[in-house]
């Protein structure tokens, strides 16, 4: 497959417009100099538009696109549940995370760890977070965007893989969150846009050119693919293991995911007040229930269009093989969108966290503009050291997303005990924290050794569970904090919302009830 002139023009036309739009949005007014404030939390100035798409840009990339297409083509609807159930979480954090979180004005998570219980557990996931953005996060969106760039272009995928990174530092390297999360509404656009033209053009090909048809059709030839809670005897139950994907350790997976990590709840922290931040929470709640069709319907298509792929990752590379000159450069300009967002959330949120969560505390005498700096050169390092090792850690893998899944499944369980003890118990105390998180890699190695049957999200589950009976036991059976050393305030906050977003919260329940009753 390679493009054609045409594709080639709208996809630089994409690549240069979007960089001069995100310089462009991130400007300072004549004489003022970029503080902290201002690169990382966007000045706490961005609207509701602006967090709802940019959560969803920050989500949905190379190993979204890619990789829960690959997991469609070999599994099916079901991988889908990673979205909907992700519609559900956000109503969640909005509810009752992001309150206490802008009440005492977080800029960080490991910020609030220490203002919550002390600066051992701050530094301890601090070290993990950036581990985790560097060596999982940013070397799977370039490993599997080198993927689908490599075989649209036909370039070598290691110059693809280095291109795509360094294209993403420069877009954020100057404006910092407000470039990217400015930016995002028109990644979105295109995103969305160019998913349903490949889910649209395929199920047209199924169906000679009816898209109804083509699905119709899809769902009776493989009506396995439309299940979304599988039987004991699916191979794949091991992955998503029927109704504990709906009760059990997936609410941990995605509440870690969307309540606690910097690169995904930054963009909420810079709202400008509460009730902007919920609105952005309900409109990527929203775009959440719509991406199944854009992700994971291209991977099932391709089990008729092209039921012999090597690895189920290419399948959506495969599909974007049909599309006709035009509209493939759109989608392409659409993926590389996709991948690029991503990459510059990553990017932007290990800059955040060393920067502010190291640096400064290391040099409390640094002004605004030396951090900033730092922050820069910190970012550039990150991408640096994620092309250098994305090929000998991902390169051997079929369904990256699994394999995603699977690592941050050792530590969520602990992390989300961490954090919902912080929120709502206030006996809850360091040790207890320290002990939930490493008691949550432990026991999470133990049991993949001694019960290698047990599917991980349900391991996630267990040790959950686990973790919380630990961090319990141990905050009870040492002493309270010293008075004074919590600074996290509870007791003021406003749990209260307002009707929009209660009339909207019960939409996306209802149709998550409506999706769940119709695929079962």
């Amino acid at each position: 497959m390679k493009l054609a002139t045409l594709d080639m023009v709208i996809v630089l036309a994409y690549l240069a417009g979007i960089f001069v739009l995100a310089q462009w949005v991130s400007r300072e007014k004549a004489g003022h100099q970029k503080s902290t404030t201002d690169y990382f939390l966007a000045s706490r100035s961005l609207p509701w538009w602006a967090i709802g798409a940019s959560l969803i840009a920050a989500n949905i990339s190379a190993e979204q696109i890619i990789g829960m297409s690959g997991s469609g083509y070999a599994i099916g609807l079901a991988i889908a549940s990673y979205e909907w159930m992700a519609a559900a979480t956000l109503l969640i954090v909005g509810k009752f995370f992001l309150p206490i979180f802008l009440r005492n004005r977080i800029y960080t998570m490991p910020q609030f760890l220490e203002e919550r219980y002390g600066t051992r557990i701050r530094t301890l996931m601090a070290v993990f977070w950036l581990g985790l953005y560097v060596f999982v996060n940013l070397t799977s969106i370039l490993w599997l965007g080198s993927i689908a760039v490599a075989q649209v272009t036909g370039m070598e995928q290691m110059l693809a893989l280095a291109l795509l990174g360094l294209f993403a530092l420069a877009y954020q390297l100057y404006g910092g969150l407000k470039a990217v999360a400015l930016t995002d509404i028109v990644q979105v656009t295109l995103l969305v846009l160019g998913g349903l033209l490949v889910t649209g053009i395929t199920l047209g090909h199924i169906g000679d050119g009816s898209v109804a048809a083509g699905f119709s059709k899809l769902w009776a030839a493989h009506p396995g693919h439309f299940e979304m809670i599988l039987d004991r005897d699916n191979p794949f139950y091991k992955d998503l293991p029927g109704i504990s994907v709906l009760v059990g350790g997936m609410w941990i997976m995605n509440i870690s995911y969307w309540g606690f990590n910097q690169y995904i709840i930054q963009r909420a922290l810079a709202a400008k007040d509460i009730r902007e931040a919920q609105k952005g929470v309900v409109f990527a709640a929203f775009l959440k229930l719509l991406m199944p069709l854009v992700v994971v319907l291209p991977g099932i298509a391709a089990v008729v269009l092209a039921p012999e792929l090597a690895k189920p990752d290419e399948a959506y590379p495969t599909m974007m093989r049909l599309l006709p000159g035009g509209i493939l450069g759109l989608v392409f300009a659409a993926l590389v969108a996709a991948i690029v967002a991503s990459l510059a959330s990553k990017i932007n949120s290990v800059a955040t966290i060393f920067t502010l969560d190291f640096y400064a505390k290391s040099r409390p005498q640094a002004d605004q503009t030396h951090l900033v700096r730092v922050g820069r050169i910190a970012a550039a390092v990150s991408v640096v050291a994620a092309i250098l090792a994305a090929r000998p850690l991902l390169g051997s893998f079929d369904q990256a997303f699994q394999y995603i899944q699977e690592y941050t499944g050792f530590f969520t369980p602990g992390i989300v005990v961490i954090f919902v003890l912080g929120l709502f118990w206030k006996r809850a105390n360091e040790a207890g924290a320290l002990a939930a998180a490493i008691g949550s890699f432990a026991l999470s190695v133990v049991l993949k050794l001694a019960w290698p049957s047990l599917p991980f999200i349900d391991r996630v589950g267990l040790v959950f569970l686990l973790a919380l009976a630990l961090a319990v036991v141990v905050s009870l059976a040492t002493r309270p904090q010293q008075a004074g050393s919590d600074l996290i305030r509870t007791a003021d906050v406003d749990y209260s919302t307002s009707a929009g977003f209660n009339i909207a919260a019960l939409g996306v329940v209802a149709i998550l009830a409506a999706l769940y009753a119709l695929f079962w």
